[in-house]
């Protein structure tokens, strides 16, 4: 096995380990190697959409995504899909997947099916390191404190990701998570807000609340708490979603003359209620 890091922050390119082995010793490689790295990527993975599930399986049950559509015969398959026509791809923001829901997912298995020859590379952040290198003035006036997380329904989706198929839910989605959470296996302590989905700080107004999570917004998205992945085809990458945040950039749009179409199958493993 070899393991080359992407950056100082999180993140490595894992060699030397084959997915199709999902054996109880292989299955605790791969975990140790998430729990260390935060987000781990693997190369020339020929894996069916049945290894892949049971793959993801390993990690705990299988969230089925509120509002997109799963594959017909694989429902438990997200196809995230970008057309050479379309300008917007799924998931362009800063995010933690799903954190509106009452136990936000704990891992994403994501699998790379067809890449454009420049562009669609995806970045990954450590919320870990934001939470250690946090200003103190902001640390002690978030200290015990909870936030508002908000999906704010599936319009949005239907308008902007043409591609992609609704499940036809249109319900809006709000739970309330600590703004700091303790990962349930390192024990290490999580900066838990994200651009996209967290609203409302609990118990502030909110002007004091939109000035906080500004601040912290910006915060989370600076350069060294990142690293870079640049996919190609039959490349798998896994995060942990409770401590990492990820963005997958939308550069290769028409407008450029970079009109090319983008598939990843995404699994995603249901996490637990964040404390």
């Amino acid at each position: 096995m070899d393991i080359k890091l992407l950056s100082g922050a999180l993140g490595a390119e894992i060699s030397g380990v084959n997915l199709k082995d999902t054996s109880l010793k292989n299955f605790e490689i791969i975990n140790n190697l998430l729990l260390e790295h935060k987000v781990i990527f693997f190369r020339r993975q020929n894996i069916t959409p049945e290894e892949q599930l049971t793959l993801a399986s390993r990690f705990g049950p299988i969230e089925q995504h509120a509002y997109v559509k799963g594959l017909d015969e694989y429902p438990e398959i997200v196809r995230i899909i970008k057309k050479p026509d379309e300008k917007n791809q799924w998931g362009e923001n800063w995010h933690s997947d799903v954190s509106y829901n009452v136990k936000p997912t704990k891992a994403v298995i994501l699998k790379s099916i067809k890449i454009p020859p420049v562009g669609g590379d995806t970045m990954f952040a450590n919320m870990e390191l934001a939470w250690e290198t946090l200003d103190e003035s902001i640390k002690e006036k978030i200290k015990n404190k909870k936030a508002i997380h908000s999906s704010l329904g599936a319009k949005f989706f239907i308008e902007d990701y043409k591609a992609m198929k609704s499940n036809g839910n249109y319900d809006e989605y709000s739970n309330e998570h600590p703004i700091v959470r303790t990962h349930p296996e390192t024990r290490k302590k999580i900066l838990f807000v994200n651009w996209t989905y967290t609203k409302k700080i609990i118990g502030m107004d909110k002007k004091e609340s939109d000035e906080i999570l500004n601040e912290i917004f910006k915060h989370q998205a600076r350069l060294d708490f990142t690293c870079r992945f640049q996919w190609t085809e039959n490349a798998v990458a896994i995060w942990d979603n409770r401590s990492v945040q990820h963005y997958a950039i939308a550069d290769f749009f028409p407008g450029r003359g970079l009109g090319h179409e983008r598939i990843m199958d995404r699994i995603a493993v249901q996490g637990d209620k964040p404390n």
